[in-house]
């Protein structure tokens, strides 16, 4: 099975231990802000996108599938 880039968000904040609260704030959203966009409800701006790729220092590439393990973004 394929994963799309909100289940790739999902795995990485539970295999990092963070909380959707936790995350929501680094993208300015409450957590139920950010439950409605891991749980499809409301969208995922690009802007708000790059913010996680950032955040996790994870390159965008793996988020939207054509990586199948992270890598860091180059800086």
């Amino acid at each position: 099975m394929d994963l799309d880039y909100i289940d790739r968000l999902i795995n990485i904040r539970e295999d990092r231990d963070l909380t959707q609260k936790q995350v929501g704030r680094v993208i300015n959203k409450s957590q139920q802000g950010y439950d409605h966009i891991e749980k499809r409800r409301a969208k995922l701006t690009i802007e708000d996108f790059m913010k996680l790729c950032e955040f996790y220092n994870v390159t965008p590439m793996y988020f939207l599938g054509y990586l199948s393990d992270p890598m860091r973004l180059r800086k």
